[in-house]
């Protein structure tokens, strides 16, 4: 993903996967993935190039699909969490993704995904697929203005290492995880 939202972000109309150094279980787990996103139309073509040992991907150029990959992915991936999460543990709940709100003094925000469980446990659930750092006082603000403990607010970042999103969480008073430990986080919210 971090390759095709790399490539569209220069304007290249292709991206070239190296299959080099990668284990058969990975190259294939690649593949399909990269079939799936040419089934769905997501990237134009998807060519395996076995004498070079590498895969192109040749880019889709319409808007909504370059907002996908820019970012979109991971907040209806964190949306689809919450709402499984909830289902399953049959709770009540009602789940928000992209919800605009205004603040008493007119400040305005968009709460990437906002959950509400049981009518009384708030979850806002930022999602992050590149830098985040420089946003981080922005989010401490937005969570002391909303009521919510840290652990409620949650800065969801891709590939964010176990130990870093310890540390982080550590440092400040925001929940961060990666999209892989997103659900296990859910489970000690509700």
């Amino acid at each position: 993903m971090e390759r095709i939202r790399w490539a569209q972000q220069k304007e290249y109309s292709s991206t070239t996967i190296s299959f080099d150094k990668k284990s058969t279980e990975d190259i294939q787990a690649i593949s399909t993935f990269c079939q799936q996103l040419y089934d769905f139309s997501f990237v134009a073509k998807c060519l395996h190039n076995r004498q070079k040992n590498n895969l192109l991907l040749v880019l889709q150029t319409a808007p909504t699909i370059r907002d996908f990959f820019n970012g979109e992915w991971l907040e209806w991936y964190a949306l689809m969490t919450c709402l499984q999460y909830a289902k399953e543990r049959k709770k009540r709940f009602s789940c928000a993704r992209n919800l605009k709100i205004s603040l008493q003094n007119e400040e305005s925000y968009e709460l990437d995904v906002f959950m509400l469980v049981d009518g009384n446990t708030a979850i806002c659930i930022e999602c992050k697929t590149g830098e985040f750092r420089q946003n981080i006082d922005k989010y401490l603000t937005l969570r002391k203005r909303l009521g919510l403990s840290g652990k409620n607010f949650v800065m969801c970042v891709t590939g964010l290492g176990e130990e870093h999103a310890k540390g982080l969480t550590a440092m400040y008073e925001l929940a961060f995880v990666s999209e892989r430990e997103l659900a296990a986080h859910l489970a000690r919210l509700f």
